[in-house]
């Protein structure tokens, strides 16, 4: 039994999920209840991103505390479009503020260089800023 352990051990690589892309802080600009259910987004965002139509996204909404998964689909290039759809529309109203987030699967070794692609909105959901890491959290001081 002893050889088997090693070809098992092939088989069962640690895999850990990571933030992939993190769309942070856009407005929700279309709540569609009747629509086919899903999160639509600028296309032009969905590429700098790396987030790809139909793959799955969380989203964090800001406003209400409301956090659902959905799969992302591609609206306008450049229109700044933010649909929430389907029954989500129920947990997201034009205004709201949200976070758009994916993940991956990665190995133990991957994981070591992995960084995300974060974007950062204004207002009228115009990228501000892009960044590949999130500054460390200090301590309050009370």
């Amino acid at each position: 039994m002893r050889g088997s352990q090693g070809y098992l051990e092939c088989f069962f690589i640690m895999q850990i999920t990571m933030l992939k892309a993190k769309l942070h802080r856009a407005t929700v600009t279309h709540s569609e209840l009747g629509y086919e259910g899903s999160c639509a987004i600028d296309g032009n965002l969905l590429d700098l991103s790396g987030i790809r139509e139909y793959e799955q996204i969380q989203i964090y909404n800001v406003n209400n505390g409301a956090r659902f998964t959905t799969y992302a689909i591609r609206a306008e290039a450049g229109s700044g479009l933010f649909s929430v759809n389907g029954a989500a529309a129920r947990l997201a109203c034009p205004g709201d503020l949200i976070i758009v987030c994916a993940f991956a699967i990665v190995d133990q070794q991957e994981a070591e260089s992995h960084k995300p692609t974060l974007i950062y909105f204004n207002g009228n959901n115009e990228v501000q800023r892009s960044a590949s890491s999130i500054p460390v959290q200090a301590a309050s001081a009370e």
